[in-house]
């Protein structure tokens, strides 16, 4: 498990500069966006001066941000004032899971009712770029995890249920750093594109206005990407271990 500080240069290439000195909610979007596409991993720590100096603003709006991240449970102050992405547990992650599968599942089925031809067209434009970067001999992860959030939520969003998609975005904030991690370059399941296959899957259903296979796509794509994160042992640690404080 990487604990190494994420210095300047790289979260540089993660966030974008602000051109103004910023309310804390624009920093806010920022950490959050980061923490809901997985392009940070458990453990890893951060400090107020390097996400400021990386978004060039002062640490004020900064520490703001992260105040509100660590009561949502997003991130976590540790005792030596590094701010740190939480290491879950296995009954955690077990837990959420099973809520995604059913509230995601729901959203996706209530999209397959009311999607729109624009919205689908989206939706297929993007699970094609989703695909294209899978085809390339050396995938980009930070595209293909980037657009796999940007797909989900694009199916969500067609739900028209702002209230189950506040849920559902607050619960990708939590797993967010784990969920991804089948999407790292170098596992077997990107060699076998067995995500592409699922969203087909979901694109399909949506094309139907089939409710009932969206549902159960959707569902089949987060119990497969659990499973296999549960089977490896990556990223999270088992109930009886608490995670140990880093220096």
């Amino acid at each position: 498990m990487n604990l190494s500080i994420i210095d300047a240069m790289n979260i540089s290439t993660l966030v974008t500069p602000m051109i103004r000195q910023t309310l804390s909610a624009d920093v806010y979007s920022q950490l959050r966006d980061l923490l809901m596409s997985g392009r940070v991993m458990p453990g890893e720590k951060l400090s107020l001066r390097t996400i400021a100096d990386a978004l060039g603003v002062s640490v004020m709006p900064v520490r703001e941000a992260v105040h509100r991240l660590v009561a949502e449970q997003a991130l976590e102050m540790a005792a030596n004032r590094y701010i740190r992405v939480p290491v879950m547990t296995v009954s955690q992650f077990r837990e959420i899971t099973s809520i995604r599968v059913n509230l995601e599942g729901q959203a996706a089925a209530r999209a397959a009712e009311l999607v729109s031809p624009k919205a689908l067209q989206k939706i297929e434009n993007i699970h094609e770029e989703f695909c294209k970067e899978f085809a390339q001999s050396a995938p980009d992860e930070s595209r293909l995890i980037a657009l796999n959030k940007e797909l989900h939520f694009a199916i969500y969003n067609q739900a028209d249920m702002p209230i189950l998609l506040q849920i559902i975005e607050s619960l990708w904030l939590r797993i967010g750093p784990i969920i991804n991690y089948d999407l790292r370059s170098g596992t077997e399941r990107v060699i076998e594109r067995v995500q592409a296959g699922h969203h087909a899957r979901m694109v399909g259903a949506l094309k139907m206005h089939d409710s009932v296979a969206a549902c159960e796509s959707l569902q089949d794509d987060i119990q497969s990407a659990a499973d296999f994160i549960l089977n490896t042992g990556a990223l999270i640690v088992a109930d009886a271990i608490k995670p140990v404080e880093a220096d």
